[in-house]
This record gives structure tokens, C-alpha cells and sequence, in this order.
């Protein structure tokens, strides 16, 4: 097969020696006129010699890398990345396991796919592309998903309606792509739960929250939990497992309130100990009345890019000296981030300035981050984007 090729500039070939996977636009000699969005190209280095394979696209980020090596991106491709990204999850236990079968088994870069996010929940995987390069991919990829996965996937839905670069003006499309089903209800920690893939956030759930979850559960017997930026419950059925006093859930969204209200009853009918408030979670805190001493804060990514970090920062200031504020003594917060802008110092820096503001005695007990489903590239630092803190306060 021809691909066009590019060139980079003399000297900007350090980082792609270093197997960094992002090609940035100054980096190479001015472009073809006839390449287009989302199609594979070669780039060389400006003497001459190969050094990646990936796909183009309009941005800062022009070429996502997906080999090194001077290969054939086809089918064949495709289904090795697909199978190295299983035979991972089966090493760490989390695939074929019969109390979970819900999981991440492609998470971008982490897994050499950049621009792509497969989930699984039951038999239904749920792929995502967030680059033009993986849209126009999306059916050799549904082959391959099926191929490698065998019996455990019979149904693969796209969506990437909000994913997709806006300046593509691609057809964007949510629906099966192999198979389909009505049944969306998964699995996770034994625990069963309804996921949105038609019009929820990311892939339907939060996946990458599943062992934060379970290390809750451990902290809720007794305690009356609020659980604020609720989505569809999470945190909240974990806590009724691990027989919290009360568990109230806040999100500003009726449709996450009703997926919340739904999975509780999944697994707790007529369970009294839950109720759901649908409203601002800043105006919620402020009419508290004190009484909770387990509160989760895991809102939705105050910072999507370096230019508004500053003022998510205060953002993340103001929240957690609400919930210091208004938490008992004795208290645990379970406090995140989900920017990738914000570091983990940036994190950690925010929530002492919040404690400092409250005058609270506050320890750390754990510092958590993404699951290993949702590995990190070595190579590839941008992909540590989960943190988080839980803290007791006297």
C-alpha cells in the first residue's frame, strides 16, 4: 500500500526516539496540499530516513502515531493491536472474570491506538473514536473487535457523536455497528447497573472509577454519604453495599438522576436509605446542613485545555473548601480530578489550599488514579488523567 509522507524538521526527531506518540504540527516541513483528514501517511525524518506511521489530522496534534516500524496498517494490524490489548486484561484478571464484565479494553494510547476507546459492559462493546483516522477505521476495527473477542462480544455500538474533531464536519453517528441489543444492564464488582450508551457521558459509565468505588464501599458502613456529580449512581450503590446510614445523591442532570434512581433500585428495591436531588451540586453544598460524614467530589473536567487551567484550579479550591466546610468531624472526602491539564501536584496543591482555607485538620489516606484497565503509555506521560485524594478531617 502508498501512503503520503511527510517530513519532519531538522532536529524535531527526539521525541519520536523516545516513542513519544504525537507528531505536533511545527514540528514538520510544510504539508502535501492534497492530504486529507484522518488518512494514514509515513513521516520521515529530514535526512531522509522512516521513523513513524499514523494518522493525519487538522490540529496541533498532526499525526498520531501508530507504529514505529515501517509497516502495513490493515487488517492484520488491527487485530494484533485488539489482541495484545485482551491478553493485558486477562494477565490482570479483569477480562473473563464472572463478577465483572465490565471493563476498558483499548484506552487510546495506553494501548498504542491513539484516538481510540473501547469499552466493554456484558456483551455489548461500546468504541469511541476521537480521532478522523480511527472514524474512518471503525468498521475494519468492529471486525477485528469481534474476531478477537470471540463469544464474549456480540454487539459493538459506535459512538462518537461528541468525540469527533467539530472542524472535520464528518457524519457522525451513534448505532450498532455489529449486532445490537436492548439489554444494557452490566456487571461490575458483582454489582449490576443500567449503562447509557445511547446518550450518556463518555461510553455509558465511568469505568475508570471501579476500584476507587470498591475502596469506598470499605468506608461507608454507618456513615451518611453525599455523593455530589452522581451521573448514574456509582458511587452510591457501592456505599449501600457497604451499609452506609444514608446515601443522597446530587447531580444537575435529571436524566443522570433517573439512571441513578434506576440502578439503586437494580440492586437495592425499595432500599429507603437513598434519595436523589437533581441540582447545582455549589448551591447544594451551600444549603447542607452538616450532617455528612462520607462525601465523594467527582465532577466532570473543569480544565479540558492549558489555557483556562488557572481557573480550574479555583474551581477545584472552591468545591473541596464547601465540602471541608460542611463535612462532620471524623469525616472522609473522596476528592478528584479528571483533567488531564491538572497534574497531580496541580491537584494535591488545590485541595491543601482548600483545607488551609477550612482550618480543618486533614490527613491523607490514599492517593488514588485510573485503573489498570486504563494503562499509561511509559512513553506517553499526557495519559496519567485520573487522580484523586481521600482524606480524613477532624
Amino acid at each position: 500500500m502508498t501512503y503520503k509522507t511527510l517530513t519532519l524538521k531538522r532536529g524535531k526527531e527526539e521525541s519520536l526516539k523516545r516513542f513519544h506518540p504525537w507528531i505536533f504540527s511545527g514540528a514538520l516541513v510544510n504539508m502535501p496540499e492534497d492530504i486529507e483528514e484522518g488518512e494514514t501517511v509515513k513521516v520521515y525524518t529530514h535526512s531522509g530516513a522512516f521513523i513513524a506511521i499514523g494518522h493525519f489530522q487538522v490540529g496541533s496534534i498532526a499525526v498520531r502515531v501508530l507504529s514505529f516500524r515501517d509497516i502495513t496498517i490493515d487488517d492484520a494490524f488491527w487485530h494484533a493491536r485488539l489482541q495484545s490489548a485482551l491478553a493485558m486484561r486477562q494477565a490482570i484478571g479483569i477480562a473473563d472474570n464472572p463478577s465483572n464484565n465490565t471493563y476498558r479494553l483499548v484506552h487510546g494510547e495506553g494501548d498504542h491506538l491513539p484516538g481510540l476507546v473501547i469499552d466493554v459492559y456484558g456483551k455489548t462493546a461500546v468504541m469511541q473514536a476521537h480521532s478522523v483516522g480511527m472514524h474512518y477505521a471503525r468498521h475494519q476495527l468492529a471486525k477485528a473487535l469481534v474476531e478477537v473477542m470471540g463469544d464474549r462480544v456480540e454487539n459493538v455500538y459506535y459512538k462518537s457523536e461528541t468525540t469527533l474533531p467539530y472542524k472535520a464536519e464528518l457524519e457522525k453517528e451513534n448505532g450498532f455497528i455489529h449486532g445490537g441489543s436492548d439489554d444494557n444492564t452490566a456487571v461490575e464488582n458483582g454489582l449490576k447497573f443500567h449503562v447509557d450508551w445511547l446518550k450518556g457521558q463518555k461510553t455509558g459509565f465511568f469505568v475508570d472509577q471501579r476500584e476507587n468505588r470498591l475502596l469506598l464501599e470499605h468506608y461507608a458502613r454507618g456513615r451518611k454519604v453525599l455523593n455530589m456529580f452522581c451521573y448514574t449512581g456509582g458511587f452510591s450503590f457501592y456505599a449501600m453495599r457497604g451499609d452506609a446510614q444514608l446515601v443522597h445523591s446530587v447531580d444537575s442532570s435529571a436524566k443522570a438522576i433517573e439512571l441513578t434512581k434506576q440502578n439503586v433500585e437494580l440492586n437495592f428495591p425499595g432500599d429507603s436509605r437513598h434519595e436523589a436531588f437533581c441540582e447545582d451540586a455549589f448551591k447544594f453544598l451551600d444549603n447542607a446542613d452538616g450532617r455528612y460524614d462520607l462525601i465523594i467530589l467527582d465532577p466532570p473536567a473543569f480544565a479540558k485545555h492549558r489555557a483556562v487551567l488557572h481557573n480550574a484550579l479555583k474551581g477545584y479550591i472552591r468545591l473541596n473548601a464547601k465540602a471541608f466546610e460542611k463535612i462532620q468531624p471524623g469525616g472522609i472526602l473522596f476528592t478528584f480530578s479528571c483533567s488531564q491539564v491538572v497534574t497531580k501536584d496541580h491537584f494535591r496543591n488545590a485541595v491543601f489550599t482548600a483545607a488551609a482555607m477550612s482550618g480543618r485538620k486533614v490527613r491523607i489516606l490514599h492517593q488514588l488514579h485510573q485503573p489498570a484497565d486504563h494503562p499509561i503509555n511509559i512513553y506517553h506521560p499526557e495519559g496519567e488523567y485520573l487522580k484523586g485524594l481521600v482524606v480524613y478531617v477532624e
